[in-house]
Formats: structure tokens, sequence, C-alpha cells
């Protein structure tokens, strides 16, 4: 049962539902298809915060969490995720919520809520962020992928704050994320690229156009960010799939790179929809299987080191593997049958 305080946390700091939806948001996706499908994932996340931050006891967060459908559940994680850093850090970074939760019942979706503790991000001063990602020397993806959380911060703001993010195109602070600043802002791209699909409701062309809006130096993150959303939420027929991959044009690897990520995320946390499998194959020409492979793959860093952070140099992996692919693939096709 919630408690007086854990009550007062839920109407204080929930969002409604009303609120995430396209149409309140103003976004030019509102009229879309997809919309109303879209609009669920953000709301599955307010039901997840909701739970999270009202809640006595972990186990009943888990309990009301197992209740949501496969296809859903890693996004109400993800506000879970949200809610857990927020006690933390109300409890003045003494609280241990995110430590159980990402350690415990929320492993299988440790990708979504990394990303869930970005969305927290956007509402602690960034003197608190130093707290905010729990330790989990247990989990084989500690700390590479705590990147999602700056990836979750830039897709916050571009939701929530889509004038300034995305139609000024604002650029933010650098912050030492991992002792790298530099790479805060790509990280925070790609964040703002899984946002450019939902604000255009997964229509191809306008999300196109809205990636091709931002400087130059920006377009391959921003890609990558729009073919993990694409894939791991979908909203897209093959047909518009096929146009996406078209529009990417030299940033085809980028996009394709963030497909595997999405795969490789819905298949850790055990359930992949027909829509990943779908845009696993119009935007990468890859089955599930043969994405989670190269992600496997090229996990392991040969070299050790380098400038970029480690999350970058696995991507970096994961873009040449495909790249090689590609041209492997092509050699081998009969010259009559290349298209030139």
């Amino acid at each position: 049962m919630p408690t007086i305080l854990g009550t007062l946390r839920r109407v204080l700091l929930t969002p409604k539902l009303a609120e995430v939806t396209f149409r309140v948001r103003g976004f030019p996706g509102a009229d879309s298809a997809a919309a109303e499908t879209l609009e669920a994932i953000p709301q599955s996340v307010i039901c997840g915060f909701e739970w999270g931050i009202e809640a006595k006891t972990l186990w009943e967060v888990e309990r009301r969490l197992a209740l949501v459908e496969p296809q859903q559940r890693g996004f109400a994680y993800e506000g879970a995720a949200m809610a857990a850093t927020v006690r933390d850090a109300m409890a003045g970074g003494r609280g241990t919520w995110s430590r159980k939760l990402l350690g415990g019942p929320g492993h299988p979706h440790i990708f979504l809520t990394y990303i869930g503790i970005g969305f927290a991000m956007a509402r602690l001063p960034r003197v608190l962020w130093k707290k905010v990602i729990p330790d989990l020397a247990e989990s084989p993806y500690h700390p590479t992928m705590t990147w999602l959380a700056v990836d979750g911060y830039g897709f916050d703001r571009a939701y929530f704050q889509t004038k300034r993010w995305v139609d000024e195109q604002r650029v933010p602070k650098p912050y030492p994320w991992e002792g790298t600043g530099e790479y805060f802002l790509r990280a925070f791209d790609q964040g703002v690229g899984r946002a450019l699909w939902f604000i255009n409701g997964a229509r191809p062309d306008a999300v196109a156009e809205a990636v091709n809006r931002f400087a130059p130096h920006r377009h391959a993150d921003l890609w990558s960010g729009v073919g993990l959303a694409a894939t791991f939420a979908g909203g897209c027929d093959e047909p518009g799939l096929t146009r996406l991959r078209a529009a990417a044009g030299a940033h085809w690897a980028e996009l394709a790179l963030g497909v595997v990520f999405a795969v490789k995320a819905r298949t850790y946390a055990g359930f992949t929809p027909p829509h990943s499998e779908l845009a696993a194959r119009a935007l990468a020409g890859l089955s599930v299987s043969e994405a989670v492979d190269i992600a496997d793959g090229t996990e392991a860093d040969p070299w050790g080191t380098g400038l970029d952070p480690a999350y970058e140099r696995w991507r970096e992996r994961i873009r040449t593997r495909l790249v090689t692919a590609t041209v492997s693939q092509a050699a081998a096709q009969p010259s009559a049958d290349r298209v030139p």
C-alpha cells in the first residue's frame, strides 16, 4: 500500500497522460496513422513512474510492472527507473531504489532503465547527476551503456521542449559524463533523433526532413536515434521503412546501427515484436538473429582503450561490421544483377 508521502509524491510529480499526447504537445505528427500507437509509449512511461514514485516497496512496483503487456513493459520500466532516481535524489543521493531496481527485476530492461534515468536527469539539477547512476558492477553493460542516460536526457528535452531543442536546434552545455564531456553532445543528439520519430508521427518523409534541418555534423547521431526508435517503437509499414532507408543516404550505417541496438535491447528483455523484425529487415537487411550476432560479436573491444568512450567504440565496431557485410554482399552479387 502507498504511504501518505508516496501519494503526495505521485500527485505533485506525475504528469497527466494527456500531457504527452501529440496534439497537446503540438507535434506535426498528431494526425499520423501511428500517433495513437506511439502515444501509448510515453503513457506507459508515466504509469511506471506513477507506480514507482508512490509505492512503499519494490515488490509492489515489480508486481504492477509484470501486469503490463510485454510490448510496453520496458517503457513502463523506464518510468519506474525515472521514479527510483528521483526518490534517491530526494534522499540526498543515499537511496538505493535505483540500485535495487536496475540490479534486480529491471535488469532485463537495462537498456531502457538507463534511458529512464536520463528522464530523471532532465528534472534534477546538474549538481546531482554524478550520483544518479547506481553501481551495477555485476552487469555486463555497466558502465558502457550508461550513455543511454544521456540519450534519454536528449529525448526528454526534445519531446517536452521541442521549440528550444528541435525548432531552434539549441546545443546543451557539455557535461563530463564518464569523464568525457565532448561525447555528451553526441549522445544527446542520439536521443533527439529518437524523439524526431515520435514528434513526426513515424512518417518517414517528415522524419527525414526534420533530420536534414539540423546542422550536417549532427546528422549521423540523429539518424542513429531514428533507427533505434523506428525499430524499437514501430509505427511504420514496410514501404515507409524502405523510404526511410533511402532517405538516410550516406548515413545508412548509422540508421542500421540504431536498428542493431534496438533489436539487442528487445531480445535481451525477452520479447521481440513483429514490427522490430520488420524494421530489422527493411532498414538493415538483417534478421533478428543476425542483428543480435552483430551486437554480440562486436561487444568485446580488441584494443581495450581509445579516445572515445567504450560505448562509442562498440558503436563503431557495429558500423564497421555492417558496412563490411554490405560490401561483401555487393561483391558476391552477379554483375548483371547489381544496381548501377
